[in-house]
């Protein structure tokens, strides 16, 4: 397989199973992922940015309300399209128009409610066919260039690539080295001045097997992350652009407002 093919043909994995805990009034009813801007959810807005860059392939890690995300992409067409039925021949449903998502492969893993984040990626492992995968947090956008990381990924060999930002102290800190191999990985920090994990990650395959297993308090960011970091085999792709979570409502009206002026620094497609 070529450079090329592994860039087009990876799988994304999203990480979708988290409390919301922070949004509470928003995610009551549904899980964060699902949480709308400009009427779609965000899960839908970072699965756009990615096949806008030609990965099409998805699996979403499900956990609390997962329901409501598979009753989504089962219902795609219908919510997103003008229909035309015959009430007395249910069966026979026109549907209106075509959109750009109809050649995306969506897996919907079921994960556990109760799973960290660590113990969601190697329940949904089987489920990738490539020699490497992309990870991320299914409540964060960025404009970050997903070609570029990918050949920064394929370029160094190591086991892992994170995407590393540069906003305020309360995610997990990187400690880089002078070749940009990642020396320390530290979980939330209190005061950080460097730069943090952004998710955007690559893997190779091998890192199921060394670092990860399914017990539901395996924390992504502990043991396998700073373990990965322990063993030099965890590298960081810098991004000085535009990255920014939804933790918070004061985030989630940030992003909305991006949305509604028409400057959304994510939104790379027609």
């Amino acid at each position: 397989m070529t450079k090329q093919q592994q860039i087009l043909n990876i799988p994304v994995m999203i990480l979708c199973g988290g409390l919301g805990t922070r949004l509470h009034e928003a995610t009551e009813v549904r899980p964060k992922p699902m949480v709308e801007i400009g009427g779609r959810p965000i899960l839908w807005h970072l699965m756009k940015y990615y096949a806008s860059y030609g990965l099409d392939e998805f699996i979403l890690c499900l956990g609390y309300k997962g329901s409501v995300i598979k009753d989504y992409f089962l219902n795609y067409k219908s919510l997103n399209s003008d229909i035309t039925l015959q009430l007395n021949q249910p069966d026979k449903v026109r549907y209106h128009g075509s959109n750009n998502e109809e050649n995306w492969r969506v897996t919907l893993a079921e994960t556990g409610d109760r799973a960290q984040t660590g113990a969601r990626v190697a329940r949904a492992a089987h489920y990738v066919d490539n020699d490497i995968f992309c990870l991320t947090y299914g409540d964060g956008l960025a404009d970050i260039d997903i070609q570029a990381l990918l050949r920064f990924h394929l370029s160094h060999g190591r086991v892992g690539t994170v995407t590393g930002v540069h906003p305020p102290g309360r995610f997990g800190e990187i400690s880089l080295g002078t070749q940009g191999e990642v020396q320390q990985f530290n979980e939330k920090p209190q005061v950080t001045d460097g730069i943090i994990n952004g998710g955007f990650f690559v893997f190779n395959r091998s890192f199921f097997e060394k670092y990860l297993d399914v017990r539901d308090d395996l924390v992504l960011e502990q043991d396998p992350l700073q373990q990965l970091a322990k063993d030099g085999e965890l590298m960081v792709y810098s991004h000085t652009g535009f990255w920014q979570p939804m933790d918070t409502y004061r985030e989630l009206k940030l992003l909305q407002g991006y949305w509604s002026d028409g400057k959304a620094p994510w939104k790379i497609w027609e």
